[in-house]
């Protein structure tokens, strides 16, 4: 039993990983594979017609955005174990900023199976031209790409706290914690520019969100393939 109680944060490591892992590849099939090909900018006709002729796609995603969601509180909880150790109340803040993140990303999901309403053959819907069905799927769209961007602005705030815990802790690399705090700082200037002026954003984007995937990205691996260094965390831990 006590082997197990020292492996364990090593354990932690790996499926926290795996966690990570998982919830990239869905991030990325949603924005690429799915929103970035079926929605079509300026024409709400184009994005209702792709959606509703790939609707079983539509509603993978919206499921796959769910399991993420799952996943993101799992690991969230496994953040805050291996961290723990480096500063509680820090951590317990981070914990409550990516909380608030989760909890908006969740309630904005909704919006995406809320834009198929407009779309469905329900006779109510009759009492609408086609081109208002259309605009009220494509305002539901933009209110989800919106409200994202907000859930972004505290899941930065997340990531740089956390990039500040790594930093300290000794049994991460410093490194790591460097592209976190930078990915944090990205993610903050993404939603603000979004809120404060848009089309700052289609310059900015998707450049400026480079070096949160590599910050990200990095703390996965790291976590999946190398896990914690024991005895730097038994050290800090004691």
């Amino acid at each position: 039993m006590e082997h197990t109680a020292e492996k364990s944060p090593q354990l932690y490591a790996r499926v926290g990983g795996a966690l990570y892992l998982i919830i990239i590849v869905i991030g990325l099939f949603g924005e690429v594979f799915v929103r970035d090909k079926l929605i079509v900018s300026g024409d709400a006709a184009a994005t209702a017609a792709n959606i509703m002729s790939h609707e079983s796609l539509w509603r993978l995603h919206v499921f796959a955005e769910l399991v993420l969601l799952i996943c993101a509180v799992a690991l969230l909880w496994i953040i805050f174990l291996l961290l723990r150790p480096i500063g509680r109340d820090l951590i317990v803040l981070a914990v409550f900023f990516n909380l608030v993140a989760i909890i908006i990303e969740a309630t904005i999901t909704m919006r995406l199976l809320e834009a198929l309403f407009p779309l469905g053959k329900a006779g109510y819907l009759k009492a609408f031209t086609p081109d208002q069905l259309y605009a009220m799927a494509s305002l539901t769209l933009k209110s989800h790409a919106y409200g994202f961007g907000v859930s972004l602005l505290f899941f930065g705030c997340f990531c740089v706290i956390v990039g500040y815990l790594i930093f300290r802790s000794g049994y991460f690399p410093r490194t790591i914690g460097v592209l976190m705090q930078i990915a944090g700082v990205c993610y903050v200037t993404n939603s603000f520019a979004l809120i404060l002026s848009p089309g700052l954003v289609n310059r900015l984007f998707p450049g400026i969100l480079v070096p949160s995937f590599i910050g990200e990205l990095s703390l996965c691996l790291w976590l999946l393939v190398r896990g914690v260094n024991m005895k730097r965390w038994e050290e800090r831990a004691s």
